[in-house]
């Protein structure tokens, strides 16, 4: 099993829904965020990448035939070189609704678990401040002007870079016809997976703090 579609778009452009979407059209699975915490020494990997350091690709990606979302997006180059065939998948929206999606979704969740007294908490945090917050944005999440800069610059990044042939552009919205052109597949029955919006983010992760807090 090899990687086939390597996720270049930054969370909260719809990755987890485009997730279930490329796994209902085969390509499963789909490595997301969510698998970091699932597969017991995979934050190593990532933080040896974020560190320039060579990992294990096919341990790594073992039984998964797609990337989406962090902290796989940040090495979508790595990736390209490892799986040179695999088509690259730029998921975008509005930067101004994406911003303040992260602001309220992600940044939250993680800048405040720096001072939870939950250890996995802390860790997470930790994780996300090394591989993400800090080595994307410097750190500077409440410079609106500037982590948006940085938003497009990958974007244009990515364009630039990967060959038109090899390179799919999708927008939250699009629902099937994009990938399935692309891929020459045929239309699901079932719609276009919509999840993990702002509130259902929050209402999650409110569930998970009072589950923790629950065990102390």
């Amino acid at each position: 099993m090899t990687i086939k579609v390597i996720g270049a778009g930054f969370g909260r452009t719809g990755t987890l829904s485009m997730k279930f979407a490329l796994e209902m059209l085969g390509f499963d699975k789909c490595y997301h965020m969510m698998e970091v915490g699932q597969n017991p020494g995979h934050t190593k990997y990532w933080l040896d990448l974020a560190a320039g350091k060579e990992i294990d690709w096919t341990a790594l990606f073992n039984g998964y035939q797609a990337s989406v979302d962090w902290p796989s997006a940040n090495f979508w180059r790595e990736q390209l070189v490892q799986y040179p065939e695999a088509t690259v998948l730029l998921t975008r929206r509005d930067p101004e609704k994406w911003y303040k999606s992260v602001m309220n979704t992600i940044w939250k969740t993680s800048s405040g678990n720096r001072s939870n007294p939950d250890e996995k908490a802390q860790a997470s945090s930790k994780f996300a401040f090394e591989v993400i917050w800090d080595r994307v944005f410097d750190g500077r999440l409440e410079d609106k002007d500037h982590v948006i800069a940085c938003y497009e610059a990958h974007n244009q990044t990515v364009i630039d870079e990967v060959p038109p042939e090899q390179l799919l552009i999708y927008e939250p919205g699009q629902g099937w016809a994009p990938l399935c052109d692309f891929f020459a597949l045929e239309t699901p029955d079932e719609p276009y997976p919509h999840v993990n919006s702002t509130e259902e983010f929050t209402e999650r992760w409110q569930k998970i703090a009072a589950e923790a807090e629950a065990k102390r």
